[in-house]
């Protein structure tokens, strides 16, 4: 039986969980007590990139509403819609006043396209 040699780099996901932890304002200790284990452990994860069990790595996720793909997959891997996945991540972690911000920038680069065709 073949088995995949490659190595998980949790690094990324580590940030992404510290950020969304910020965004909420929740302490490492909270989070800890949230998922039953020890403000350490959420400290080694989020900034040495430490490998958590299964069941930790789900809960983590789960609780911050983090899609796993990004990390999972290369780039080749995920097709053709991986910028708009990447993009649908970044959006759901911001707050309403930045999707103000986002949904004027989308529709000005919209309005900057048709007059370029236009010219």
């Amino acid at each position: 039986m073949n088995q995949d040699e490659r190595r998980f780099d949790f690094h990324g996901l580590g940030l992404a969980l510290k950020q969304a932890r910020e965004e909420k304002g929740w302490t490492q200790a909270y989070v800890a007590e949230l998922v039953g284990k020890t403000d350490r452990t959420i400290m080694n994860i989020e900034n040495k990139g430490q490998h958590p069990s299964f069941n930790l790595f789900f809960k983590l996720v789960t609780l911050f509403d983090i899609s796993v793909d990004q990390f999972f997959y290369t780039e080749g891997q995920r097709g053709e819609n991986s910028c708009r996945k990447h993009i649908d991540v970044l959006l759901s972690s911001m707050n309403e006043k930045e999707l103000v911000v986002m949904e004027a920038t989308a529709e000005g680069l919209k309005k900057a396209r048709e007059t370029e065709v236009q010219e």
